[in-house]
């Protein structure tokens, strides 16, 4: 069925494509975004407007300030141009379907990108209804775009993934799930996750890196003594305590993450480390000012890699780029 025709019936399915998960990418893709995401960083000109004549969605149900700049700035840096959803903007506060939304982005777009707090399986029904390729640019489960940046991050800083060494300290949230899933496809890359005892990676995603990882001869590993710090690190990383759109069932779990609180005594313990932060932040909780604004701190480097990178991925996802 060809849309550019008279139809009847509903308009095709399709397969769910774009970038919804790191787990649906190879390792030679995951590389092949890091790389071109610093090529971004080093020049945002380096393009032939591979998005000309597009026009692309940006849904975003949940606050955003850096994911949804970054993805409306990319979207017309590389020559298409963005049409903005809000929190509020959509009928399906008023009760339409998902599905029909979908059907009504397939007719008049060409891409979509979203944030939600909802499930992954939502922005794959959210491609497949519409026929268009969609970025997920966060979910309940994960946030892979986030962790693009990141592996766009540690490259720029150190020159290599392969044998990079990364202590992540918080929640085993979304950030953590998408930063496992990229850093266990690279040779010999180490990961601890340094977790509040109940807030780790999901059983399921620690287990699945934790082999895929072992395959590469790198690990995925986890504990929750914040007083065992691994010293041995490249880059020490945290995230805000309190995940965008989600709550925690413990009404004291600010005591809980508490001993987490990375302070310059805390970076002490790792020599030579640089820091990253997915911001936003909120100094004095996971993080002290003087580390997030110190020398070591690569945050704001890594915050202007959330353009390069979703710029990577909208080239990739709506323009085919191999």
């Amino acid at each position: 069925m060809s849309l550019s025709e008279a139809f009847t019936g509903l308009p095709p399915r399709r397969d769910p494509r774009g970038l919804l998960s790191l787990a649906d990418l190879t390792p030679d893709r995951l590389a092949a975004l890091a790389h071109r995401s610093v090529a971004f960083y080093r020049d945002l000109t380096a393009h032939r407007d591979p998005l000309r004549g597009l026009l692309v969605g940006v849904v975003f149900t949940r606050t955003s300030t850096r994911t949804r700049t970054a993805f409306t700035a990319g979207v017309e840096r590389l020559g298409g141009r963005a049409v903005g959803y809000g929190p509020g903007d959509l009928q399906t506060n008023t009760g339409e379907s998902l599905a029909d939304t979908a059907r009504m982005f397939g007719l008049m777009l060409d891409g979509i990108v979203t944030r939600t707090a909802g499930p992954l399986a939502d922005m794959r029904e959210l491609s497949a209804e519409s026929g268009l390729p969609v970025v997920n640019a966060m979910a309940a489960e994960e946030h892979p775009t986030q962790g693009v940046c990141d592996l766009a991050t540690i490259l720029l800083h150190r020159g290599s993934l392969d044998g990079v060494r990364v202590l992540y300290v918080g929640e085993g949230n979304n950030t953590a799930t998408a930063l496992a899933q990229g850093l266990s496809n690279f040779a010999d890359a180490r990961l601890h996750l340094l977790t509040p005892d109940g807030y780790g990676l999901p059983e399921d995603v620690l287990k699945e890196t934790t082999a895929r990882a072992s395959g590469n001869g790198g690990f995925v590993t986890e504990s929750h003594d914040a007083s065992a710090v691994p010293a041995d690190v490249d880059f020490v990383y945290t995230t805000r305590w309190q995940t965008t759109g989600t709550s925690k069932p413990d009404a004291s779990w600010r005591e809980t993450f508490r001993p987490f609180h990375i302070d310059e005594t805390f970076l002490s313990g790792t020599p030579g480390a640089l820091f990253l932060h997915d911001l936003p932040a909120h100094r004095g909780e996971e993080v002290s000012g003087a580390v997030l604004d110190g020398p070591r701190s690569v945050a704001w480097s890594q915050a202007r890699m959330k353009l390069c990178s979703a710029m990577a991925v909208l080239e990739y996802a709506f323009a085919g780029r191999d």
